[in-house]
């Protein structure tokens, strides 16, 4: 059984490292950021942030029987913009991890998805799908990263 005090944890060892790798990216040049590779699928690194923030917003959102889509990438342009989006959407799934009861987290429910699927999910396992993506493209911004030749350190899962 998942607990919510749990997810708090996991929520916010992923968001300390998502923050020290956009600190990372801030200090690059907007040419760096918007720099197109291919084969990421977002194929820069502004636009690997705002897809992996985005999603938990989305994510969240579908929990709570709302489809938050933001499309609109336009909308944060520079990773100050990024980090403020960052903050209001970890705020956002705080708040719902920290008035949940470990019943409703752990008990599978219908849920409407993007298209007007309904599913049977388990609000613990959405989160967790949130918090491993963050890792899923911290790891293709890393990559990016490396590939500028600025590569960074201390975005692992900490430990401490």
């Amino acid at each position: 059984m998942y607990t919510p005090e749990s997810l708090v944890d996991l929520h916010e060892r992923g968001h300390r490292s998502l923050k020290v790798l956009l600190e990372h990216c801030g200090r690059m040049s907007q040419d760096d950021l918007e720099r197109e590779f291919e084969g990421f699928g977002y194929p820069s690194i502004r636009l690997q942030f705002h897809h992996l923030i985005g999603a938990e917003a989305y994510w969240i959102g579908v929990i709570a029987g709302r489809l938050d889509v933001d499309d609109d990438a336009g909308r944060y342009p520079t990773i100050d913009a990024l980090e403020r989006y960052r903050q209001t959407v970890f705020a956002q799934t705080k708040a719902y991890l920290e008035r949940v009861s470990p019943q409703e987290l752990n008990a599978p429910r219908a849920m409407t998805t993007w298209g007007g699927h309904e599913r049977m999910l388990m609000p613990a396992h959405v989160f967790l799908r949130t918090a491993t993506h963050v890792y899923a493209h911290a790891g293709q911004i890393l990559a990016m990263c490396r590939l500028l030749g600025k590569p960074a350190s201390g975005t692992d899962f900490p430990l401490i």
